[in-house]
């Protein structure tokens, strides 16, 4: 205690001054003149020429009005330089942010603050990964990233501090000697570790189950994680047609109960844990999915297939996705890149797009990949089938601006690094576990078996991608992309539409990966992964219609575990049931079909409660609300009083049927998974589940009256008593938040690079899918991160947009241009062909070859 408290007041300190700092440079900036050219001195050239080093040749840059650049060069080489180039330009704060948290040194910009999150990155050896991963490139795709690299480099020779970035002049009031260091191909192909650890698959379920397992029953867990309804919603595979439906999954002996209090805390630490590094690239949760639909020809207008697809991540500022195009001048075996889309800054390539033949979506397949598991450790041992095994150790020393360096030791298994030793919560349940289930004294420890921690092939799987020009090419690509394990949807100018879903999926010895399990016996190691022929794929369906929402991909009966714990396709029944009524009507399907599908609203949660709450015979404030509730049409459109009024009662009811029956940290955050619960639960009115002693409440319909009593006062309190005048966008708003200073507690710097509040549609489970969290609030926590809908009979018909915009520079005006479009589900016209490419742009830059 003696040495942290001077050292904190220390912290505190310079947090003060920091603030005093940017609140000054905050009144620079509004007052204008130095203001001005402090802000804009970081905006980038975009027309006239440029000088740059390593180019062979000539390569033009043309940027529309949104500042979406299109690339055009002679070569490979030249194009993916160039695109570092334009990365660096426009987002390289983010990009340099994002390589400080993939390689566990964001301390280096921050201080000891951040010592929690780089000991967890390094522990799970995010960047050691990615080095290897480097290493065992192709030489082709190595020099592609090597490229991409030396373009970002070349952009870093010109330019430093303030000139790079704001955030740059921000940082130096606190961090003044910190300057960037050259980009790598290992910088690229970490942030891969990042985006499979967004997506990660059930690790939250997993310990949830554990979690509840401490107080309830085998069936009440089971009862409250449901298995997917194949009676109802569509399989992937198998479309919309009814199945049996599986039996509860909930497994029951795979790890003895656990009663003791203190691994109950330690456990809860571990899921907050997990859950804390997403923060840093956008919150992450339950209802991080995407849609993605295709239609062929036979069905459209175009009598080619269109393609949709909007992936649903944290929201972030700027968006993760910068839009691209990426144009060799003369199509050749050397230089065969024709693509545009979205990519990440800081990658090359473009990860969903087309190119001059195919197009290709992407939504998580969610397949359980990683696995905790109890390790019974002694000294530098661990024990595995009766025989003590050496632990893997090394030390880190991680660098701390502005205090001593701190080192750390980390330990590994066969299964994986040890997590325990990341908080101290989790060493309660090393020292804990033994009297909680009667197993022998000793040391027990917990490790992380997640298949992103081994090196793969997935930083190729990218190029293949962006050059594949039919479907066995497009097959070949997808079986290089190991990790995240998604869904790739397809489609091509020749009217071919195809499915397939790539990725390492374990084969267990035993158990299903729904909650952790022993260690220290082989019974339920991994044994290999699904052979990548074997996984769902589907080529030219009879249908002419494939659906992903991260619903089930095959049925319950199909070889070879994928997950329990699949979305449970609200949002795919009702992309199907749209489709389906499009082409019932009579009517063909357009681009603005695709686009309306996106933009829906309809609350299937609504649609199975509201006519129970309409049932009911109640007087005083809750029949006002019935009044609301009485000719809504359940869509949670942002002007809808209706929409309002429900989710305040969803929110509340949730609340108080489950909050105080449940450990700490399994709360109801709402989503599909208590849609269910809650809608099996209706026809149950006397299930103990509508009982809560401490509120006085007995009975379904006590239940329901007493959530509407609740809804009707907080809304009285937020909005007015005039209930006409109330709106689901006035609580349901999103702040786009700078994933690194934005919530740094400092108002002025807030200020300075966040967005917002901007009001919503949509929710949670909803296709326009707006998602929010029951514990939390209203607020948006996820969304559709950028929209696309393309035409494979001419791609300039095609529409995209963005969260927020191409630059990363705030106050640029390309900054949040394209946020009030997507905010009212508007897009804007995807022009590809070099012709019209150059007829609408508004920029030109010439990148030439020094010398």
């Amino acid at each position: 205690m003696g040495t942290d408290a001077p050292r904190a007041k220390r912290h505190r300190g310079l947090k003060a001054l920091v603030a005093v700092l940017v609140a000054l440079l905050v009144l620079v900036v509004i007052a204008g003149g130095i203001g001005v050219w402090t802000v804009q001195r970081s905006f980038p050239t975009l027309s006239g020429s440029l000088d740059v080093p390593g180019l062979e040749h000539e390569v033009t840059i043309y940027r529309d009005d949104a500042g979406v650049p299109q690339l055009v060069a002679d070569s490979a080489q030249d194009l993916f330089l160039a695109q570092g180039f334009v990365h660096a330009q426009d987002r390289f704060w983010e990009m340099d942010f994002r390589r400080h948290v993939t390689s566990g040194r964001l301390s280096e910009l921050f201080g000891e603050s951040q010592i929690g999150t780089d000991s967890f990155i390094r522990t799970l050896g995010w960047r050691a990964i990615a080095e290897k991963e480097v290493q065992l490139l192709e030489p082709e795709t190595l020099a592609f990233y090597q490229a991409y690299a030396d373009g970002v480099n070349a952009y870093l020779a010109t330019r430093s501090g303030a000139e790079l970035s704001l955030e740059y002049a921000v940082l130096g009031l606190q961090n003044p000697g910190y300057s960037p260091e050259e980009w790598t191909p290992a910088d690229s192909v970490a942030w891969l570790k990042a985006m499979a650890w967004d997506l990660r698959s059930n690790l939250e379920d997993e310990i949830d189950r554990a979690l509840l397992s401490t107080t309830l029953s085998p069936e009440q867990v089971a009862q409250l994680h449901p298995d997917y309804p194949y009676a109802k919603h569509p399989t992937i595979v198998a479309g919309p047609a009814p199945q049996a439906s599986a039996p509860a999954s909930f497994s029951t002996t795979q790890v003895p109960p656990i009663t003791d209090p203190a691994v109950v805390t330690a456990l809860h630490g571990l899921k907050t844990a997990l859950a804390s590094l997403p923060e840093l690239v956008g919150p992450a949760g339950g209802e991080i999915g995407s849609n993605s639909w295709v239609a062929a020809g036979s069905l459209t207008d175009t009598g080619l297939p269109i393609l949709a697809n909007d992936p649903h991540l944290g929201p972030v500022m700027p968006s993760i996705w910068y839009q691209v195009g990426l144009h060799c001048k003369t199509l050749s075996p050397k230089c065969p890149f024709s693509v545009a889309g979205y990519s990440f800054s800081g990658l090359p390539g473009v990860i969903i797009g087309h190119n001059d033949r195919i197009a290709w979506g992407f939504t998580n397949l969610g397949p359980d990949v990683a696995d905790l598991y109890l390790e019974k450790v002694s000294g530098e041992t661990y024990e595995l089938d009766g025989i003590q095994q050496p632990l893997v150790q090394h030390s880190e020393t991680i660098t701390v601006a502005g205090g001593d360096p701190v080192t750390i030791d980390i330990l590994a298994t066969g299964h994986g690094p040890i997590v325990t030793g990341i908080s101290g919560d989790f060493g309660e349940i090393g020292a804990d576990y033994p009297a909680a289930v009667g197993q022998p004294s000793g040391v027990y420890e917990l490790a992380l078996q997640w298949t992103a921690l081994t090196p793969g092939r997935t930083a190729g799987a990218i190029f293949a991608l962006n050059r594949a020009q039919n479907w066995d090419e497009f097959r070949e690509a997808a079986r290089l992309f190991e990790v995240p394990s998604q869904n790739l949807l397809y489609a091509d100018v020749d009217g071919n539409i195809g499915y397939q879903a790539p990725g390492l999926i374990p084969v267990r010895n035993s158990g299903d990966g729904t909650l952790p399990v022993p260690g220290w016996t082989s019974a339920y190691d991994w044994n290999g992964f699904i052979p990548f022929d074997q996984l769902p794929r589907l080529h030219n369906p009879p249908s002419g219609l494939i659906v992903t929402a991260n619903n089930a991909a095959v049925g319950p009966d199909t070889p070879g575990m994928i997950t329990k714990d699949w979305d449970l396709g609200y949002r795919a029944q009702r992309i199907t049931a749209l489709l389906q009524e499009a082409i019932g009507s009579g009517a063909r399907i357009t681009i603005d079909t695709m686009d309306s599908i996106q933009a829906d609203t309809f609350d299937a949660n609504a649609a199975q409660i509201v006519p129970v709450l309409n049932g009911l015979t109640i007087d005083g404030d809750p029949a006002k609300g019935q009044e609301l509730l009485a000719d809504w049409d359940f869509h949670d459109d942002v002007d809808s009083p209706s929409a309002a009024f429900f989710n305040m009662t969803w929110r509340h009811l949730l609340d108080a049927m489950f909050a105080d029956k449940l450990p700490e940290g399994t709360a109801p955050a709402g989503g599909d998974r208590w849609f269910s619960v809650v809608g099996t639960l209706l026809d149950q009115p006397d299930s103990p589940w509508w009982t809560n002693e401490k509120r006085g409440i007995a009975g379904r319909d006590a239940m329901l009256e007493y959530a509407m009593e609740q809804a009707w006062s907080e809304g009285v309190e937020r909005m007015g008593r005039d209930q006409k005048r109330w709106s689901w966008g006035r609580l349901h708003t999103l702040e786009l938040t700078n994933a690194s200073f934005g919530t740094s507690g400092i108002g002025a710097l807030e200020w300075l690079f966040n967005r917002g509040p901007y009001e919503l549609g949509g929710g949670s489970a909803v296709v326009d899918a707006v998602g929010w969290d029951a514990r939390n609030g209203y607020q948006a926590d996820w969304v559709p991160s950028m929209r696309q809908v393309i035409s494979l009979a001419d791609f300039d018909d095609s529409t995209w947009v963005n969260l927020t915009g191409a630059s990363g520079h705030a106050f640029h005006p390309n900054y949040a241009d394209q946020t009030s479009l997507w905010q009212t589900n508007r897009t804007r016209r995807w022009v590809y062909g070099l012709d019209t490419i150059v007829e609408t742009a508004r920029d030109s830059l010439m990148l030439r070859p020094t010398g």
